[in-house]
């Protein structure tokens, strides 16, 4: 069983400690990782994305340009970085451009 919180805690711990007791974690970085895609991206790459998914520290992204998969393959270190600091954390370790 969950450990009860006080009636005084702040929302944000609580969601905290439910996000950590159900291990729903990577679940939330799934989300905000392609979150992050999409405001840091802008409408230009966001419209030949298909599909981003995080499979466990890797990000791989479906586009139907190819001109635009090679020149996304020249700057994949700086995504990774960019969506690493959008989020805060290290959570994409490598990028696969599909």
């Amino acid at each position: 069983m969950a450990k009860r919180l006080s009636n005084e805690s702040a929302i944000g711990d609580v969601l905290k400690e439910f996000i950590q007791t159900n291990k729903l974690q990577s679940g939330m970085d799934k989300i905000d990782v392609e979150a992050a895609w999409k405001s840091l991206m802008g409408n230009g790459v966001n419209s030949y994305t298909k599909e981003v998914v995080l499979k466990g520290s890797t990000l791989y992204v479906s586009l139907t340009s190819a001109v635009l998969r090679e020149e996304l393959s020249f700057g994949k270190e700086k995504i990774i970085k960019m969506i690493n600091d959008e989020l805060r954390k290290e959570v994409v370790t490598a990028v696969v451009l599909r």
